[in-house]
């Protein structure tokens, strides 16, 4: 029974990754989800338009397509991310109950866990930074007029 109670204590920190792991696929569905909706918004709006607005409505519909294939990876990192630390922690209980020396493949997947999480929040860095790049203010907009 000690070696039970001991086993769950050691699993405990790569749970709390999973916990992690699921907050963060909580923000990144998130985005995902407004850039779809922006997108169909578009998609709408594309027959009606014209000239440089339709030019602008494509440029934006292009990188509205990139930024979802960003976050469809940050996504597949993060679930393959939670996957490894199942992993981990079902070995972690494998050899708490005596039955096989595991400590390399439990130290290889915690180091692969990480590697995906690391990857996974590049790629929502990455999608941020461009949702940021894409939205200009005009200057226009920034300049102080007469009455201000």
């Amino acid at each position: 029974m000690e070696a039970l109670a001991q086993t769950i204590q050691i699993a405990l920190a790569p749970v709390f990754l999973l916990v992690a792991m699921g907050s963060l696929l909580n923000v990144v569905t998130g985005r995902l989800a407004r850039v779809v909706d922006r997108s169909r918004e578009l998609m709408a709006r594309h027959a009606e338009t014209s000239g440089d607005e339709h030019t602008r409505l494509v440029a934006e519909l292009r990188m509205l397509d990139r930024r979802m294939d960003i976050i469809n990876w940050s996504i597949a990192l993060c679930v393959a991310c939670g996957i490894v630390v199942c992993l981990m922690v079902s070995m972690l209980f494998l050899m708490g109950s005596g039955r096989e020396a595991l400590e390399t493949p439990i130290a290889a997947s915690f180091i692969f866990a990480m590697l995906l999480l690391l990857a996974a929040l590049i790629m929502f860095l990455t999608e941020v930074r461009l949702a940021i790049r894409t939205i200009h203010v005009p200057m226009e907009l920034l300049e102080k007029g007469s009455g201000d």
